[in-house]
C-alpha cells in the first residue's frame, strides 16, 4: 500500500469582493472546504496547489493570480483519514495559498471528491467550513484585500 505524504496544500479561491468558493466533500456530506490535497512524491507545494485546483475545479491556475501566503498549519489528522497515512503518522503540515479570480464563476467538480459547490461571502464561508485551519485561512482574506 502506498501512503499519503503528511504534507498538503489548502487553496482559498476568492474574488475581490471577498466571495469564497467552498465545496462539499463526497465522503462526508455537510463537510464544506476549500481546495485541499496532499503533495505527491517530488512535488513542491506550489505544484500541488496548481494540480489540486485543476483536479477539483477544472480551473487553470495560470489564468488567475495564485499566491503563496507564506504560512502553514500543523494539525492532527482527522481520525477518519488516518488510514491513508503510514501507521505512525498523526500530524500534517498544510501550506496555504490563495487564488484570486475575477468573479464568482462556474467550476467543474471532481464527483469522486465533491458533491456541490457554493460561493459565499467570507464570514459565511468561515461559518460553513468544517476545518479550523480552513476557517483560519479564510480569515486571512481581510488582510489581503484592501
Amino acid at each position: 500500500m502506498s501512503y499519503k505524504i503528511p504534507e498538503s496544500v489548502l487553496v482559498v479561491i476568492y474574488t475581490m469582493n471577498r466571495d469564497v468558493l467552498l465545496m462539499e466533500r463526497s465522503d462526508h456530506p455537510d463537510w464544506w472546504q476549500s481546495v485541499t490535497g496532499s503533495l505527491e512524491p517530488g512535488e513542491t507545494p506550489e505544484q500541488a496547489a496548481m494540480r489540486e485546483v485543476a483536479e477539483e475545479t477544472g480551473l487553470n491556475v495560470r489564468d488567475y493570480a495564485l499566491t503563496d501566503w507564506q504560512y502553514s498549519n500543523d494539525y492532527e489528522i482527522f481520525a477518519c483519514y488516518r488510514h491513508r497515512y503510514a501507521p505512525q503518522v498523526t500530524r500534517n503540515t498544510e501550506h496555504v495559498f490563495g487564488l484570486l479570480v475575477p468573479e464568482r464563476m462556474a467550476i467543474t467538480l471532481a464527483p469522486q471528491e465533491h458533491l456541490q459547490y457554493v460561493w459565499l461571502p467570507a464570514q459565511r464561508a468561515v461559518d460553513q467550513c468544517f476545518s479550523p485551519s480552513n476557517q483560519a485561512a479564510i480569515h486571512l482574506l481581510s488582510g489581503r484585500i484592501r
